[in-house]
């Protein structure tokens, strides 16, 4: 079973769900992880979007952090059913610690830096209860970065953490594309992050994510799904298998 991650879907923003469906459909993915896009605190569309493919979706919401009821707004989105929440690492304790407190997975979103940071795992570590904790998009890695990595390198220390994972995007996320769009699919350039991160956390804290629909201005959804199912570094099935569904799937309930 393929899990894709990390998709959005929209009503304003974005496609509504139904195009991300006919990608999973002609791609074989069976079941999708929804993430709120940032300043959207209505999640409503997205759960009717779980119920109405009962089974298929999995619901991570979002709440206004300048709001002083966003705990309560937390708990709220969580008995309709969201069961993740998008924060950062600077999102206000009180949210982490509600998250924690409910037992929702945090999808995490911030820089390189953010993450490379020790208050970050002190913060992880500081939670009332451990909940999965995921770095989204590559933990911040991008195309710009330059050997040694070493920035990179820190970032990933967060694997130390039991129950910190990371997602993998598609390679377009952090490779250069090339100036000619030729017959072959491939990238001008593409840091090793894809073995940095399998070395650090093991396919059974690495799950993929296409990204949909950011990743159609990029390599379009199939090239991101191809180039990490059939990475070379993915040849046992075992592995594969973790980091194309069942790490997802252990970490995201689906409605």
């Amino acid at each position: 079973m393929i899990v894709d991650s990390h998709t959005h879907a929209g009503t304003s923003w974005f496609e509504p769900v139904e195009t991300l469906i006919h990608q999973m459909d002609v791609n074989g993915v069976q079941k999708a992880v929804l993430i709120q896009h940032g300043g959207m605190y209505d999640n409503a569309y997205l759960l009717d979007c779980a119920a109405r493919h009962n089974g298929r979706f999995s619901v991570v919401g979002m709440v206004d952090e300048a709001s002083s009821s966003a705990p309560d707004d937390l708990a709220g989105w969580a008995e309709r059913g969201v069961t993740g929440v998008r924060l950062t690492p600077s999102s206000p304790e009180s949210l982490w610690k509600a998250a924690s407190e409910i037992g929702l997975t945090v999808s995490c979103r911030q820089d390189v830096a953010a993450f490379a940071s020790g208050q970050f795992a002190d913060l992880i570590a500081g939670l009332p209860e451990p909940i999965p904790v995921v770095a989204e998009h590559f933990a911040g890695g991008t195309a710009n970065m330059e050997e040694p990595y070493e920035e990179f390198g820190q970032a990933l220390e967060i694997a130390q953490l039991p129950n910190v994972y990371i997602k993998l995007g598609g390679l377009g996320e952090i490779s250069r594309r090339p100036r000619n769009l030729v017959a072959d699919f491939r990238f001008d350039h593409t840091p090793p992050f894809v073995a940095m991160i399998l070395e650090a956390f093991g396919p059974k804290r690495t799950m993929w994510g296409s990204d949909y629909p950011p990743v159609g201005n990029r390599e379009g959804y199939r090239n991101a799904l191809r180039a990490i199912m059939d990475d070379p570094l993915l040849s046992d099935p075992q592995d594969r298998n973790w980091v194309m569904g069942r790490t997802a799937s252990s970490v995201f309930r689906f409605l």
